[in-house]
């Protein structure tokens, strides 16, 4: 029998309702961006150390990033974290709690990354500037107060999906992997300067698909299978890209090798199943893998942290997840 929405998720959901909010895929580009902006962006998160806005070079201009450094001694581990709003919404504004709640928690350097957002700047865009400010990441993690041995990628929901491609793109261009085109032997193989510990995969995208039985089974709760089609057609510059292991980790046709990895799911979310399939995938590729699944919860719960008395314990746990991978 399947577990009761959480009440204190059911009230969130009926007040976000009640200030008529219509679903993402009823409004324009630029509406969805000011409404997630003025709906989605509240709470300041606990107080860190330092938070500092930087830019990197990335491979079509500087890429914005907000570092947030936690009290205790240096170095500590990096997080490299990527923002969700189906590679379409987000800004370093609206992931300001959950990076300081990750900082506070974890004790690692949170290093958040605004990525170019569709469809402006379609698909591999996102992938390349992650991909840059992983890079810059671990060549300047000392002064960011990080350890540059200690690297791990997070994400929610479309950030989920690029920390997956990021994990990827770390194997391959080393050379694990051939699917890419990738060299494998050979002087001019390019190789990775990221020495990647761990992935931390918050209700993830991992496939271009709609068929799974928790996108009829989880409308109506923040995110919806229309939604996902919506983010996914901004995405794409054509439906050939879903097919892309660094669009869609869970068609990569060998995962081994991959940083260890902690996915978490939610019960009343569309993602939810391919979610759940991905960390399948990872530990039948003898991948170091930890489920936490939430049946009461809905996406984007780990926001709801100071309103939803289990979303602040799950939290605790990924902390914990954290800790013992960095």
């Amino acid at each position: 029998m399947r577990e009761p929405l959480d009440p204190q998720v059911a009230s969130v959901i009926d007040r976000i309702d009640r200030q008529g909010v219509p679903e993402w895929h009823a409004m324009g580009v630029e509406c969805a961006r000011r409404v997630e902006d003025e709906v989605f962006s509240g709470g300041a998160g606990p107080p860190v150390e330092l938070v500092r806005n930087l830019s990197v070079p990335g491979p079509d201009g500087d890429i914005p990033i907000r570092v947030y450094r936690p009290e205790g001694d240096e170095p500590h581990p990096v997080l490299v974290y990527y923002h969700g709003g189906g590679w379409v919404l987000g800004t370093l504004d609206s992931v300001e709690s959950v990076c300081r709640e990750l900082a506070d928690r974890t004790g690692c350097v949170v290093v958040s990354v605004d990525y170019r957002l569709a469809p402006e700047h379609p698909f591999p865009a996102a992938v390349d500037d992650a991909y840059a400010a992983l890079e810059w990441t671990a060549a300047n993690a000392p002064s960011l107060g990080g350890d540059p041995t200690r690297i791990g990628v997070a994400g929610t929901s479309a950030g989920g999906n690029l920390a997956a491609a990021m994990a990827l793109r770390v194997r391959t261009v080393n050379g694990e992997a051939s699917w890419t085109g990738c060299r494998r032997e050979g002087s001019n193989r390019p190789t990775s300067t990221v020495d990647l510990a761990y992935q931390l995969l918050l209700y993830p995208i991992t496939d271009h698909a709609f068929d799974r039985p928790s996108y009829e089974e989880c409308e109506g709760h923040l995110l919806s299978s229309a939604d996902m089609e919506w983010f996914w057609t901004q995405y794409l510059r054509s439906p050939v890209d879903g097919h892309n292991p660094f669009a869609s980790p869970l068609r990569a046709p060998d995962l081994s090798g991959v940083a260890p990895a902690t996915v978490v799911t939610a019960g009343y979310d569309p993602l939810r199943d391919e979610g759940r399939a991905y960390a399948d995938r990872l530990a039948a590729a003898d991948v170091p893998v930890d489920h936490e699944h939430y049946p009461s919860m809905c996406h984007g719960f780990l926001s709801l942290t100071d309103e939803v008395d289990v979303a602040d314990r799950a939290m605790d746990t990924i902390a914990d997840r954290v800790r013992s991978n960095l």
